[in-house]
């Protein structure tokens, strides 16, 4: 089982260039802005899944790489070495996420993490797989309000349509969380879809997208999933205070957070970024192998 991370760090001035000379105007601060706790993900890896085999690092080019990276333990991987030159640069993580079953040499098994998620308590492979099958909780939804509902339903529709099946009244959503995925069925879907991809992908987000939730949509209604839920907690500064992300960091109840960015004033965002990078530094007080 391998572990596959895309990172960005909104803050390299070789990234900026290339977004300001690719769609111009103003970066969006809260997608791109890095945190800086990339390195208590793989901390998380290495000390809570053990049954991990090797961690890849997905990003846009080698100026991405933190310089604490250990490389004879991350595997870097660039995204012009498995996306189409015609859609690079993209700053879109739905357009990442159609190519990542591509990755070379990528095991059968695979946990794709956001850089917002983090192991915090001892996970086994069967939380994530069992028997040749992904274990993750979905929901059902009717409507599809607001641009994030409109790429879960396209991608619902899209892996319906790949197992001969009409769109139905309602559409799913798999939990949020990382999701543990199949590469011979990413395959299989993608090579069914490849043309609609092709015409939908682009750089930056648009309500004709897809996003990861096709591969899963597809193992759901071919039954390749297991019914239950990966033991998981979303935490969002719009809703939590520091203090309350820094609690559940420190006390964890379930076996993953995933803590998200919102739009936040600078000053509100330096006191939340303190509290959680205290928090983990607390929690995982000592390196991994993953770093220098």
């Amino acid at each position: 089982m391998d572990a596959v991370i895309t990172y960005v760090d909104g803050l390299d001035p070789v990234w900026q260039a290339e977004y300001a000379a690719a769609v111009g105007g103003e970066i969006l601060t809260k997608r791109y802005r890095d945190w800086g706790t990339l390195k208590y993900l793989l901390r998380g890896i290495e000390r809570h899944i053990p049954s991990v085999d090797h961690v890849i690092l997905l990003v846009s080019g080698i100026p991405q790489v933190p310089s604490w990276i250990n490389q004879d333990e991350v595997r870097i991987v660039l995204h012009k070495d498995i996306i189409p030159e015609e859609f690079l640069p993209t700053f879109n993580s739905t357009t990442i996420e159609m190519f990542m079953h591509l990755i070379p040499g990528l095991s059968e098994e695979f946990l794709y993490f956001n850089d917002d998620m983090f192991p915090v308590m001892d996970c086994s492979k069967e939380d994530f797989f069992r028997d040749g099958k992904s274990v993750i909780g979905f929901a059902h939804h009717l409507f599809a309000g607001g641009k994030y509902k409109k790429r879960v339903r396209n991608s619902d529709h899209q892996a319906r349509a790949a197992l001969g099946k009409r769109p139905g009244l309602t559409f799913v959503r798999p939990q949020h969380t990382c999701s543990p995925m199949l590469r011979s069925q990413s395959e299989a879907i993608y090579d069914f879809s490849k043309d609609v991809i092709f015409k939908v992908v682009s750089r930056l987000r648009t309500t004709r997208n897809f996003n990861q939730y096709l591969f899963l949509d597809y193992l759901y209604y071919k039954g390749l999933t297991v019914p239950g839920k990966i033991s998981n907690k979303h935490l969002s500064p719009a809703v939590h205070t520091p203090e309350s992300i820094a609690s559940n960091i420190l006390s964890p109840s379930t076996k993953l957070l995933c803590i998200n960015d919102v739009h936040l004033k600078d000053e509100d965002f330096i006191r939340y970024r303190k509290a959680v990078l205290e928090a983990f530094e607390s929690h995982f007080a000592e390196p991994s192998r993953f770093e220098l």
